[in-house]
């Protein structure tokens, strides 16, 4: 059943225990042995889950941490818990080393407590060079698995419990880690726990993995090929949500606009939507990724149509340049792209677009990134998340000739920012003295100051009270501080 050596215990090959009703045994198996030791410590088991990386890991983490507070775990801030958790991400090398410093951090802690557990999961696991190293090198950590089945953590964590009372039984066997990494997965489980960190907004993931091979990206292979979740279980969740008081929903996935095509009845992205518009309670919808090459005629009208769909879509551009696209196998040209923007435009004028830029990228020119730069320009965009390229081991682009060398890719950047920040801090301008509504998130009780969201995704600070939190309210944007606004609720 299980392929031993001395030091790990490899479940990797077996049959997937995909049944929820299998895993709430194991919850439930889980939380008689915790209850049954926290009484005779006389205290409460703690666990503490470090996340890195993009929102599919923290909505994964939300599925991960709400099975952990089920079994009897209280979350802690600090890495100094009963059980330590990193779910990780491998998008760029250097998140590989950040995650082996730290791991090497927890060895430490955990000299000074060896009932200390430590788990691996996520996006870095699902390599195998990774997986063999943390072996050699971290063999302290009890518990590796990957992304395709995270929701195994009850009955993986049962496994690494059982190893501890065996361990206590006979002294002279050694510790062993538990490794479960499926190389990829069709099964998508519904109907686990979930703990949110906000109670009036959540992500809703709407399909797993990503089929567009990007060259620069590890993600297809890490989180594997595209899967649909159906949609009358998607809007089952966002009703359950909204009845527990979610006001706002982003829908997750790596290419949203591709959603659908994987079902055995096809249901387009834009329909989806539709369905999530009409659920009764919603008021605001968001959604990302899209591509650019998947995005619809049909789905600029819902958005244009639609009484709960925030006024904002992430667009990434990721270069301006044509022959560049076409080396990042993205599929669309630059005026591709400056087309839709003028088309979504056209039916949304006060859409606003944010988008991803990479400099740097093998062979760039100065030419190609001047084009990136006019595209810049011409969109205006409110927001850009950019990236310097850096090689990822596994990608085609880490092969390629003619790497930019790391001084010209710095001083690109750093002119790239320059027209970036002009952009959105004139789009940003144009809002102020206009009453918006605004989602209330956070409060600092110290300044008195509540922070709030905006449709365009853009904060508001202003004052007002906890009893704010969590509802949508009118404020005035007196103040534009080129990424954010100091306002007044009116």
């Amino acid at each position: 059943m299980f392929e031993l050596d001395l030091e790990t215990i490899d479940i990797s090959t077996q049959a997937p225990a995909a049944d929820p009703e299998r895993q709430y045994y194991f919850i439930a198996k889980c939380r008689e042995f915790i209850t049954e030791e926290a009484l005779k410590r006389g205290r409460v088991f703690t666990y503490h889950n470090e996340t890195f990386g993009c929102q599919m890991n923290f909505k994964d983490s939300e599925k991960l941490n709400g099975v952990l507070e089920a079994i009897g775990f209280v979350p802690r801030e600090d890495e100094k818990a009963d059980l330590v958790l990193y779910n990780t991400c491998t998008v760029r090398e250097n998140a590989n080393t950040k995650v082996y410093g730290r791991i090497g951090y927890l060895g430490k802690l955990k000299k000074s407590n060896p009932d200390m557990i430590i788990a691996m999961c996520g996006c870095m696991m699902q390599e195998p060079t990774a997986v063999e190293k943390i072996k050699k090198s971290y063999h302290f950590v009890d518990l590796i698995f990957g992304t395709h089945n995270i929701f195994k953590l009850a009955e993986l964590l049962w496994c690494v419990l059982e190893e501890r009372r065996l361990q206590r039984i006979d002294k002279n066997q050694k510790h062993r880690m538990v490794i479960d990494v499926w190389k990829d997965t069709n099964e998508i489980i519904e109907e686990l726990p979930s703990s949110r960190k906000y109670s009036f907004k959540a992500g809703v993931n709407i399909m797993f993995g990503c089929n567009n091979f990007c060259t620069y990206c590890i993600v297809p292979y890490v989180r594997g090929r595209e899967r649909s979740r159906k949609p009358e279980d998607i809007i089952n969740e966002i009703r359950n949500m909204v009845s527990q008081g979610v006001k706002e929903v982003m829908l997750l996935g790596q290419n949203v606009n591709s959603y659908g095509k994987t079902l055995d009845s096809p249901v387009s992205f834009a329909e989806l939507l539709r369905m999530v518009d009409d659920v009764e309670g919603i008021e605001r919808i968001r959604f990302m990724t899209s591509h650019p090459k998947d995005l619809s005629d049909d789905l600029i009208e819902v958005m244009r149509t639609s009484k709960h769909i925030c006024r904002h879509i992430h667009l990434p551009l990721q270069s301006g340049s044509t022959r560049l696209l076409k080396a990042m196998n993205r599929h669309y040209t630059k005026e591709d792209y400056l087309k839709l923007v003028d088309k979504m435009r056209a039916a949304i004028p006060d859409i606003a677009i944010t988008t991803d830029i990479i400099v740097g990228f093998p062979g760039e020119t100065e030419e190609d990134f001047e084009e990136t730069l006019t595209v810049c320009r011409d969109v205006c965009f409110d927001s850009a998340f950019t990236f310097i390229y850096s090689k990822r081991t596994g990608t085609p682009a880490a092969a390629m000739p003619d790497q930019v060398p790391e001084k010209v890719t710095s001083e690109r950047f750093n002119r790239l920012l320059e027209v970036v920040g002009s952009c959105s801090s004139k789009r940003a301008e144009m809002l102020t003295g206009r009453t918006v509504p605004v989602l209330v998130e956070e409060l600092d009780r110290e300044e008195g100051l509540l922070t709030g969201r905006l449709e365009n995704n853009l904060l508001v600070h202003f004052k007002g009270g906890e009893e704010l939190l969590g509802s949508i309210v009118n404020v005035s944007l007196r103040e534009c501080k080129n990424f954010y606004y100091i306002g007044e609720q009116v």
